[in-house]
């Protein structure tokens, strides 16, 4: 079972990473065009996402009808937050990183994987991004002691 899940993970990304090839979407130029709404607009990346919008959608009715996944034994539940600073701030960030460079995690591990030059920056910067933020999560969770090692009152 575990090797079958493997294996489907692995036909999954490969064909994410040839959908993504087929519709250009590892070509920063067409990312930095269809966010040129007053320029020479390229709605391209706006047909991609509405095509992966209507796989989703027919997968989740399908998913809902099901008792359980193929593969797993139950469907994983996901716990609901608000917006929040961390949110927005993130959100922000990804834009702000996807404008300038013209990549985001897929396209550019695919353009890796392609051997697109900038891609060579990109991905480190990404996966260094992605460590610090881990880091990051894993201190503010730490349990808060004093110094000689004990739980402070504060955290009890």
């Amino acid at each position: 079972m575990k090797v079958a899940r493997h294996l489907l993970a692995l036909g999954s990304g490969l064909l994410f990473a040839f959908g993504l090839g087929l519709g250009g979407m590892t070509q920063p130029t067409k990312i930095v065009g269809f966010l040129d709404v007053g320029g020479d607009w390229d709605p391209s990346l706006a047909l991609v996402m509405a095509g992966g919008i209507v796989v989703l959608f027919v997968a989740h009715r399908v998913a809902r009808r099901m008792g359980r996944p193929l593969l797993a034994p139950a469907f994983p539940v996901l716990a609901r937050s608000g917006v929040d600073a961390r949110l927005v701030g993130g959100a922000a960030l990804f834009g702000v990183g996807w404008a300038l460079a013209g990549f985001c995690p897929g396209p550019a591990l695919v353009s890796l994987g392609g051997g697109v030059h900038q891609t060579l920056f990109f991905v480190p910067a990404m996966l260094s991004g992605m460590a610090i933020v881990r880091l990051l999560d894993a201190r503010r969770r730490a349990p808060v002691a004093d110094e000689t090692g004990a739980p402070a009152p504060s955290a009890v």
